[in-house]
This record gives structure tokens, C-alpha cells and sequence, in this order.
């Protein structure tokens, strides 16, 4: 019944992110067309593909694999480079990398997660789901919050390729992996959970509940996708993997924090923890960028 009366949560979710997906792949995909056609039907192509085989492998319900298409378009676009054209160079990677540590994960002791009850559902997951883990990567990649972070005077004088300019992206997309990669393998080896806020067993599947196994395991695939996403998607390099993998474990811990509170209260639903979880991740890697040494100071 609680459940029922946050759904609207979950709709709200959807609205402030698919709206602004479509619109920002409709932009790009306009300006693309002109400078590169080719880019653009690529890029469809790639992230129908990548829809597709989610869909497949009941990694998601089909308008789950229609959201995870169009956010991961609008990534695509939103990192790429002019010229030439490399779709590996985008942000391509390091969603494949949440794709595949969240699927793997999720499948590992499967038939133990059943018996408990806490098994992710066979059919994959739904678009809310979706846009709560990788809304918020593309809406701080999105024109607009570019622009802002650009404009707001925080890295000096020297433009875009001097700065870490898609770091809060990379750690939204960092926490989205890490904190279902520590649930899933914390159920299956981290034995009873302990109470994030006071050190307390717990059974297993609590919110807000972490294990050792299980909090490793997050860190880890934080580690990945910020590593990968940084030295594949330009301009990246070591400082973004850096500030990426510091807002995933981060937003990781935020959301353990928000399940044992507030979620816990039943004022939460799980899709807009996770929406704020990455939106934590990406707002302290921006705190990050902002207390670093501007490019060329001193």
C-alpha cells in the first residue's frame, strides 16, 4: 500500500527527465545532421542496438529499453567531438560499463535473492528505474547545465578543454553501478547487513542496511566506470576519473544514508532515492571542480 501511494514519485522522475532527454537529443541530433549526418544514424543505430539487448537479456522492460535508448542518445551526443567521428569516445563506455556490472550483478545468486525475496523482477527494469540511475547524468550533460558550468566563472579563462567539464556526469553514472553492484552482491556475500546510520544488524534487503562485501564491491564499480568514462570520453584524463569516482562513493554512501532516514519512514520511494543519490554524486564532483586550483592560477 505504501508503495501504491509513492508512485508518484516514480512519475515524477520520468517527468523531469524524459522531457528534457527528448529535447536535448532533438537539439543535437538537429546540429549533428548538419556538421556530421553520419554521426547521427550511428548513434541511433548504436543506442537502439543497446535497447534491444537489454531488452533481450530482461535487463529492462521494453519502455525501460526505450528510456535507457534515449538517455543514453542524448550522453552520446552531448560528449562527443566534432570531428572525427568516434562513438567510443563518448559516453558510450561508460554506460555499457553500468549496464554490464549492474546485469552481472544482479544475476549473482539469483536463485538465493529469490528465496529471500529480494530479487530484482525477471522482466527487467522499468523506465522509472532507468531514469532514476541515468537521469541525472544526462541532464547535467545536457546543453544547458554545460553552459552554466561553463559561464559561472569557477575555471577561469581557459575554456572547456582545460577543465573536467563532464566529471558530475561520470559520477552520476559511477554511483548508478556502484550502489546496485553493493546491494546485489551484498545480499549474496556480505552476510547480515549493519544499519548505515547506527551500526546495527539488520536482515538482509533493509534500506539504508551495507555490508562490508557489498560496499567494496560499489567501490569498485565506481572505480570502473570512472576510469573507463575518463580516459574514453574527451576532455577526461586522470583528475576526471578522480573527481567521478570521489561523487560515486559519494552519492554510494548517500544513499545508504537516505534509505535508513527517510526512506525507511516510507516518505521515499526507492526510484527517487536513487534520482537524488546520483544527483548527490553529481553535485560533489561539481563542489570538487569548484574548490580546485583554477586552470592557470596561481
Amino acid at each position: 500500500m505504501a508503495r501504491i501511494k509513492l508512485l508518484w514519485q516514480s512519475k515524477l522522475v520520468l517527468l523531469l527527465v524524459l522531457p528534457a532527454v527528448g529535447a536535448n537529443v532533438v537539439l543535437w541530433a538537429h546540429f549533428w545532421t548538419i556538421h556530421s549526418r553520419p554521426f547521427v544514424i550511428w548513434t541511433i543505430g548504436l543506442c537502439a542496438l543497446l535497447g534491444l539487448v537489454a531488452w533481450k537479456l530482461r535487463s529492462a522492460t521494453p519502455w525501460g529499453a526505450f528510456a535507457g535508448t534515449a538517455i543514453t542518445a542524448s550522453l552520446m551526443f552531448s560528449t562527443a567531438e566534432l570531428s572525427p567521428y568516434e562513438p567510443w569516445r563518448t559516453a558510450l563506455i561508460p554506460v555499457l560499463a553500468v549496464l554490464v556490472l549492474t546485469s552481472i550483478a544482479t544475476r549473482v545468486g539469483r536463485t538465493g535473492k529469490e528465496r529471500l525475496g529480494l530479487a530484482e523482477l525477471r522482466q527487467g527494469r522499468a523506465a522509472s528505474q532507468v531514469a532514476a540511475n541515468l537521469g541525472i547524468a544526462a541532464l547535467v550533460s545536457s546543453e544547458v547545465v554545460l553552459s552554466w558550468i561553463i559561464d559561472s566563472g569557477w575555471f577561469g579563462p581557459h575554456g572547456i578543454a582545460s577543465i573536467p567539464i563532464f566529471a558530475p556526469m561520470l559520477a552520476a553514472l559511477a554511483e548508478a553501478a556502484a550502489d546496485t553492484v553493493s546491494s546485489e552482491i551484498g545480499q549474496v556475500f556480505g552476510g547480515r547487513p549493519f544499519l548505515i546510520t547506527t551500526l546495527r544488524r539488520v536482515d538482509a534487503g533493509t534500506d539504508g542496511g551495507i555490508s562490508l562485501a557489498g560496499t567494496f564491491a560499489g567501490i569498485l564499480a565506481a572505480a570502473i566506470v570512472a576510469v573507463l568514462g575518463a580516459f574514453t570520453i574527451f576532455p577526461g584524463g586522470l583528475s576526471m576519473a578522480l573527481i567521478a569516482f570521489a561523487g560515486g562513493v559519494f552519492g554510494l554512501f548517500f544513499d545508504s544514508l537516505l534509505g535508513a532516514t527517510i526512506e525507511q519512514r516510507g516518505w521515499l520511494d526507492n526510484d527517487l532515492v536513487n534520482f537524488l543519490s546520483t544527483a548527490s554524486a553529481a553535485a560533489f564532483a561539481l563542489l570538487v571542480m569548484a574548490l580546485l586550483p583554477r586552470p592557470g592560477a596561481g
